[in-house]
């Protein structure tokens, strides 16, 4: 099963500005926020040849272990 979400919205953006109308600073919802921080990992860890040849390895994997497995192995 999977789960699509939404791309978050950059409409929720809020700019902050100083008496002289300059935009001074943002509020960014969390959503957003995660979303940037997501694709700034994934741009950096795709800068690598090894490790974008590791990922896309993974993403191609069609086997894996069930998350209660993983969990009793693990012991948690």
């Amino acid at each position: 099963m999977s789960l699509t979400l939404p791309k978050p919205s950059l409409d929720a953006v809020q700019y902050i500005s100083d008496t002289h109308g300059k935009t001074t600073g943002v509020i960014v919802p969390i959503d957003v926020w995660q979303e940037m921080i997501g694709e700034r990992e994934t741009a950096y860890l795709l800068s690598s040849a090894r490790m974008k040849a590791r990922l896309l390895e993974a993403k191609a994997r069609q086997t894996g272990l069930d998350v209660e497995v993983v969990r009793e192995k693990l012991g948690i």
